[in-house]
């Protein structure tokens, strides 16, 4: 059985295509709706995302293993990615990552039992200003404390449970944010290279 979008996935994909000079820059934002609609990056879904762009499979690949955020297997629904680089670390990024791991139980590299989080230990996420954070999905989460982490999965957790009540795909990438208060979302930051308004 071939892998194939979904209605609502391949309207997305339009109005994105609409919105980007061409297709080749569309294929950040389309490789999120395929990684959210599928749960990660299998060749089936690479091949499907380059069909669908008209862009060759090895470019697709290329651009897939170049960013962290996507992955070619399974991970947790809500991937947690901890800065530790320079400014997080001096301003307790790896505390806050040793109280995600107490919290959860769970190290970095690993996800919990129920596949609500997957853990993950970055380099740089870009927000140095207000460290130490952390990226879930579309969203910043700036300036952490341990409480502001506390309040953070415990919303995740209840949106995840939330979406496996309403059996909805994988998915949540959206252009605004649900998330607690002090989040940012990618896409309410502005517009990557080459978008039209």
């Amino acid at each position: 059985m071939s892998l194939e979008f979904s209605a609502q996935a391949r309207q997305r994909i339009e109005r994105l295509l609409t919105q980007y000079p061409t297709a080749q820059a569309a294929l950040l934002p389309v490789l999120h709706l395929a990684q959210d609609e599928f749960g990660h990056l299998s060749d089936e879904a690479l091949h499907l995302v380059a069909d669908t762009l008209k862009l060759p499979p090895a470019h697709v690949f290329g651009v897939i293993t170049f960013y962290t955020m996507f992955h070619r297997e399974n991970t947790g629904r809500n991937e947690l990615m901890v800065c530790t680089n320079v400014s997080c670390m001096l301003r307790g990024g790896y505390d806050i990552l040793h109280h995600i791991e107490s919290r959860l139980g769970i190290k970095a590299g690993q996800s919990t039992p129920d596949g609500c989080f997957h853990l993950v230990e970055e380099e740089c996420l870009a927000a140095c200003a207000n460290a130490p954070m952390m990226i879930c999905g579309p969203e910043y989460h700036l300036d952490l404390t341990p409480q502001k982490v506390d309040t953070i999965l415990d919303d995740l957790r209840r949106r995840w449970q939330e979406r496996a009540k309403q059996a909805v795909p994988a998915g949540g990438i959206s252009g605004t944010s649900s998330g607690p208060v002090g989040t940012k979302t990618i896409m309410g930051i502005g517009p990557g290279p080459g978008h039209k308004s």
